[in-house]
């Protein structure tokens, strides 16, 4: 590591330890629902289209935001993105936004597209509609091969051209980039650019969920280095292609992505979970809570909670964080790549350094 990046990741580390200290809620995550209208292959969260498990009413959710949140922030700093699930699920959406908008309050989505038709947009961006994330996997027979649906291309399609349409708002398209799309790379890009895209977000899967014992889905190291040489590229071309916040990588970072990595988990962002629970962000599949907003004040939570999220220590006695002298600048990578005894499933470090894939698969 060059003096440089060590002076550049040195100054990080103290910006993070004071953020950590701070605690400043900037972004709260609301999974509002576990249905969904795809079958993903790669799905964190094992969605489906039944209704096992009821949304949560949305007069619960706001109470808290009412009673919980607003005596304490300033609501015109507090994202809040509505998840799911496919957030676009729930009838009520337009209704949810124009409540937070009213409350001051700025709102954003996660979407797979498939319904968000010219009208629902409509609604939804009158109700204050701040920012979405869209996703698109592929061209049309690997998109709707992942996303297991035959209209799912189209809707994407339809989604982002409508998004583009709409200069006010703040959005970009999201790829989890697997073994049938890492060469098509370029087509995606000119695809995407020809429809009025100007962000766009690379991810590569991690071994959770459904995709862990999926080979199809999971990069090799050499696949995974291709991504970011290819990031690395397009934004030397002034394309503003990056690569997701996930994984700390001293020999990419500043290079594939506008900002250094930081998990922000616990430390500026949160969520309220489909049942309540309270934990960080919607990836960090762990059962790591902190409460529930059933039986407990979210913000006494946020303000007395979250150890675990902003001092990992703990996460340097284990492997292989433990002989591992990044450690100060990594801290243990993302909370959502931990499985609940605590191990990593995957160091973005260690697998860019490595012939093998370096995870451990989820028991």
């Amino acid at each position: 590591m060059n003096l440089r990046k060590r002076i550049i990741f040195e100054l990080e580390r103290l910006r993070r330890k004071n953020l950590q200290q701070l605690h400043p809620l900037q972004q709260l995550f609301w999974e509002s629902t576990l249905r969904c209208n795809v079958h993903c292959l790669h799905c964190g969260s094992d969605c489906s289209s039944s209704e096992v498990t009821p949304d949560m009413p949305a007069e619960d959710f706001l109470r808290v935001i009412d009673q919980s949140v607003t005596p304490h922030v300033d609501p015109h700093k507090v994202l809040i993105i509505i998840s799911g699930g496919e957030p676009l699920m729930r009838k009520d959406l337009a209704q949810v936004g124009a409540a937070l908008k009213q409350r001051g309050y700025p709102w954003g989505m996660v979407t797979n597209g498939l319904a968000l038709t010219e009208k629902r947009f409509k609604e939804l961006m009158a109700a204050g509609l701040r920012s979405i994330a869209i996703s698109f996997d592929g061209l049309e027979l690997d998109h709707n091969w992942l996303r297991q649906h035959p209209l799912a291309f189209e809707g994407a399609t339809r989604a982002i051209k409508l998004a583009a349409a709409a200069p006010s708002l703040i959005w970009d398209v999201v790829t989890c980039v697997n073994q049938r799309t890492i060469h098509q790379l370029d087509e995606m890009q000119k695809y995407l650019w020809s429809i009025g895209v100007r962000n766009w977000r690379l991810i590569t899967i991690d071994p959770m969920g459904r995709a862990a014992d999926n080979p199809e889905l999971l990069l090799s190291p050499e696949q995974h280095r291709q991504v970011l040489e290819y990031i690395r590229a397009k934004r030397k071309e002034g394309l503003h292609v990056s690569y997701s916040c996930e994984g700390f990588m001293p020999d990419y970072e500043l290079e594939v992505r506008d900002h250094l990595f930081h998990c922000a988990a616990g430390v500026s962002v949160a969520s309220i979970l489909i049942d309540g629970s309270i934990s960080a962000c919607t990836s960090v599949r762990g059962k790591y809570y902190q409460g529930n907003i059933y039986k407990d004040d979210f913000w006494e939570v946020w303000e007395n909670g979250f150890e675990l999220y902003r001092n990992r220590k703990w996460m340097k006695k284990l492997e292989p964080c433990n002989n591992c002298k990044l450690f100060r600048y990594c801290e243990g990578g993302g909370m959502h790549l931990r499985r609940e005894d605590g191990a990593l499933m995957l160091c973005h470090h260690n697998k860019l350094n490595s012939k093998k894939v370096a995870f451990r698969q989820p028991k």
